[in-house]
């Protein structure tokens, strides 16, 4: 357990049995963080505690609330909206349907209620294309140009179709999937380089 200055223990004292309730859960998250890194809050956990805000959330109206849930899981809502902007993946050009993710540009965990709904706010990705967005490997510059992130490994890229010589340009974006697109590269795409 980490050792409280004495500062924070007199607060602790003046506020009282709830403040000391406070600290004991902290330092038993802390321990089994130590313990099982694993058990530490990854990105998945975040979204599901803002599902979790969205269902208790009784100011939303039910049907919103629904809406709401199924845009983070990529169905309903969401999926239509986006694919009256899009029609086929843009990296590998599948026009299926069945084999395509409706992919938030901005991520579901930091769009308002409005972003996450918003057809603009998306693409119709194949998975693997899904999985290099969505973790930052991939995104693209207004003119359709592919950025390919520095730490994305090049062997798993070709292995998924994604050339990291040459130009690969998947053609223009509308205002509004621009607005997004910024949002994505300043936030989501990965810059660093491997050390």
């Amino acid at each position: 357990m980490r050792e409280i200055s004495p500062f924070a223990q007199a607060l602790f004292n003046l506020i009282g049995a709830e403040a000391n309730q406070v600290r004991d859960v902290a330092s038993q998250v802390d321990r089994a963080e130590r313990v099982s890194p694993a058990l530490a809050p990854t990105v998945e956990e975040w979204e599901r505690r803002v599902e979790a805000s969205i269902v208790k959330d009784t100011s939303i109206a039910p049907t919103e609330r629904d809406a709401l849930i199924k845009a983070r899981r990529g169905q309903g809502k969401f999926r239509l909206s986006v694919m009256e902007v899009e029609r086929a993946c843009r990296v590998t050009k599948v026009d299926k349907p069945e084999h395509l993710i409706a992919s938030h540009t901005k991520p579901w965990r930091d769009s308002s209620n409005d972003e996450r709904l918003d057809g603009e706010n998306g693409f119709l990705l194949t998975p693997t294309v899904d999985h290099l967005f969505d973790k930052g490997f991939i995104s693209f510059e207004y003119s359709g140009d592919l950025i390919v992130s520095p730490v994305a490994d090049p062997k798993s890229l070709g292995r998924m179709g994604i050339k990291r010589e040459g130009k690969v340009n998947v053609g223009a974006f509308s205002e509004g999937q621009r607005r997004f697109l910024d949002f994505h590269r300043e936030n989501v795409l990965r810059m660093s380089r491997k050390s």
